[in-house]
């Protein structure tokens, strides 16, 4: 039986042609552990919500509240957006002034 990795091979090799600061920030998951830690955090105290909006509202709120300590820019991310830029062109020019 074939390793795993050697049946998704096409689909892991693209993920080499791309250069080392994009790469980074693809397998960069620390801002996103950070947000889930936030979660869990606001909601394993809880023992419930009335409805889904309750929810949503607190984790909102929550995400608010938690976004001021976050300050810490990407590493290198004026060098990674402009690569970002050449490698899909045309797709940030609505949002981005290169």
């Amino acid at each position: 039986m074939p390793e795993p990795w050697r049946t998704k091979w096409d689909n892991l090799s693209a993920y080499f042609k791309y250069p080392p600061d994009i790469r980074r920030v693809i397998y960069t998951t620390n801002s996103i552990e950070a947000v889930h830690r936030q979660f869990r955090k606001l909601t394993k105290t809880k023992g419930g919500f009335p409805n889904e909006d309750s929810l949503l509202e607190l984790l909102y709120l929550g995400v608010q509240n938690a976004s001021k300590k976050w300050t810490m820019p990407v590493q290198g991310w004026n060098i990674t957006l402009s690569q970002l830029a050449i490698f899909f062109e045309g797709r940030l020019d609505g949002v981005l002034d290169l």
